[in-house]
């Protein structure tokens, strides 16, 4: 709608002065508009590390299963994202915010570990990697995947699973 609004009154412009100014008008705008959503993805990073942070008081006492490669053999199932892997490497991909990464970087990698819960959401997050932005973009990605996982299970009782997941990106 805004592309719509700004191209009407690129169009209804008689001079190539004019069209020049709309054109630099639309561009600063939409750049304010990809900061503004960084910030709002930054602030929901923020709110959800801190509720697992807390949730880490209140289940103290209580050690929740967490499948380790120790316990791989008692694993009659395991956590698997909707799609596979390679639909959720696409997603993250898609839901990246590459324009936060410094230009001049020319391929970035990272590992994300994060643990699947019992009832397929993702928690505890974090990446590991040199740059730190690429990083907390990465985290992000991953907690704005649109389904959840299938839980993995021991015996046929869900269990909390670790993932390491490698990710690189080559910038142009």
């Amino acid at each position: 709608m805004l592309n719509k609004e700004f191209k009407n009154k690129f169009d209804n412009q008689a001079n190539d002065a004019d069209k020049i100014a709309v054109k630099a008008d639309f561009q600063q705008f939409m750049m304010k508009l990809d900061s503004i959503q960084n910030i709002a993805l930054v602030n929901a990073l923020v709110k959800i590390k801190i509720r697992e942070d807390l949730s880490q008081f209140q289940i103290k006492n209580q050690q929740p299963l967490l499948i380790e490669k120790a316990q791989k053999s008692n694993l009659t199932e395991d956590a698997r994202y909707p799609g596979g892997f390679e639909l959720m490497r696409k997603q993250i991909l898609d839901l990246f915010y590459s324009d936060a990464i410094l230009k001049g970087e020319k391929t970035i990698k990272t590992e994300l570990l994060f643990v699947v819960e019992k009832d397929g959401s993702i928690s505890s997050v974090t990446a590991e990697g040199d740059n730190f932005i690429f990083n907390k973009q990465a985290e992000i990605a991953l907690y704005l995947l649109p389904e959840k996982f299938s839980p993995a299970f021991i015996k046929g009782t869900a269990a909390r699973y670790r993932f390491r997941l490698p990710l690189s990106m080559n910038f142009e």
